[in-house]
């Protein structure tokens, strides 16, 4: 469940969307000492992509 604003709203570069949300995963998963994060990236044109990330 995402706590945050979603990456439309914060409002990054068109390019930096992937990274910013990857990175807002990232803090999150420090923040909250979790382990499992997934994030969900649009690319365009009906395609996207999916980011699973494990703190270990």
């Amino acid at each position: 469940m995402n706590r945050n604003e979603g990456t439309m709203a914060l409002g990054p570069p068109l390019g930096m969307w992937g990274a910013r949300i990857t990175m807002s995963a990232v803090e999150e998963l420090h923040r909250t000492s979790g382990r499992y994060a997934m994030a969900f990236m649009w690319i365009g044109v009906g395609q996207g992509i999916a980011l699973m990330l494990e703190r270990v």
